[in-house]
């Protein structure tokens, strides 16, 4: 056992001596001379996005809070006169993306309209963005994050909407950032699936989970079960089957964070399936196309898993508005097919 201990204490050394580090930065511009068309309007659009993933990261860890108590002798700053996170966190985005000269049109879940960026800092991309997933959770520590995805508009037109009411399909990367026991960052380009790590003593992400693969089948089912008296039959059936297995395999383990950012995280590694489905109450379920539903389903399709609506496939919804929602069920390959197969037995009947 000491050996084994010698022998762990080595490997942390060893790290430590790591000078070859992967950051984000150099990994985005790696992948960018795969496509010697591109400028780098992309790698500055990612850039701007990381920084302020940063930012966001220091003030959910409540950097500042000395300051914010008045420890520092002065009478007491009141809480009120702060900003509440989830608007801060939207304007360090809003700020971040239009000054990267990258972008022209900015959906964030805060924000009731579309804000479209002036002609002179214009660029080609439009990003979809829920600035601080999860916020209710902030007083009680449990994860929160931030979700994006990036569309390219079609040349040499004026934006409208339209270029952002495109399927998911069409999105060109998507990912999230989430603020928890460490500050990691899942993103897709469109070739796979990468985790990187903060590491705050260098202010850099580092590549820690290069190529996430989600496992074919899960253990794991994620849901509110507070829900389920509202359920459809193919959602309870299913549920029921997680719990109450007729083929003689173990239950599944039930996890819930009610974090969505945390919840799909937990998902893509260790396999499983999240599923917030429509019900009497919300029929459209509660979750948001654009920037929740279709980044999380982008990235487990490009880790191997499958993301389905209870009707089609999740990257084939084509939204209307731009707050539209919708049922989804996302995770291991396998687990999402049973849930499918419920679906299309109840179309049949």
């Amino acid at each position: 056992n000491l050996l084994h201990k010698n022998r762990s204490t080595m490997d942390h050394a060893a790290d430590a001596h790591r000078t070859d580090l992967m950051t984000i930065t150099r990994f985005v511009l790696n992948e960018q001379t795969k496509h010697p068309e591109s400028r780098g309007d992309f790698s500055i659009l990612l850039s701007h996005i990381v920084l302020g993933c940063k930012f966001v990261c220091t003030a959910v860890n409540k950097a500042g809070l000395a300051k914010l108590l008045g420890l520092a002798g002065e009478t007491n700053v009141q809480a009120k006169d702060q900003k509440k996170l989830d608007v801060l966190s939207n304007e360090v985005f809003i700020k971040a993306l239009v000054s990267s000269g990258r972008t022209c049109i900015l959906v964030s879940e805060e924000d009731e309209e579309a804000t479209f960026v002036e002609p002179a800092n214009r660029g080609k991309y439009c990003v979809v963005f829920d600035p601080l997933d999860g916020s209710s959770n902030i007083d009680c520590g449990v994860s929160i994050g931030t979700i994006f995805g990036i569309y390219m508009i079609k040349d040499g037109h004026e934006p409208t909407l339209d270029d952002v009411l495109q399927p998911g399909m069409n999105m060109l990367a998507a990912g999230y950032c989430m603020y928890g026991s460490s500050c990691t960052l899942v993103l897709s380009t469109g070739s796979g699936v990468n985790g990187f790590t903060l590491d705050p003593s260098l202010g850099e992400f580092i590549l820690t989970h290069p190529d996430i693969k989600i496992p074919k089948k899960g253990k794991i089912y994620s849901v509110n079960e507070g829900n389920a008296k509202n359920w459809d039959g193919p959602t309870s059936k299913y549920v029921q089957s997680c719990k109450y297995p007729t083929d003689g395999s173990s239950p599944k383990s039930l996890r819930y964070i009610g974090s969505m950012v945390a919840d799909v995280h937990r998902t893509l590694l260790y396999g499983g399936i999240f599923l917030y489905p429509g019900d009497k109450k919300s029929p459209n379920g509660k979750l948001r196309v654009l920037y929740e539903v279709f980044p999380m389903s982008f990235l487990m399709e490009q880790a191997g898993g499958q993301a389905f609506t209870g009707q089609q496939r999740a990257l084939d919804l084509v939204p209307e508005k731009i707050h539209e929602r919708s049922p989804i069920f996302l995770g291991s390959y396998d687990d999402v097919e049973e849930i499918k197969k419920l679906y299309a037995a109840e179309e049949q009947n």
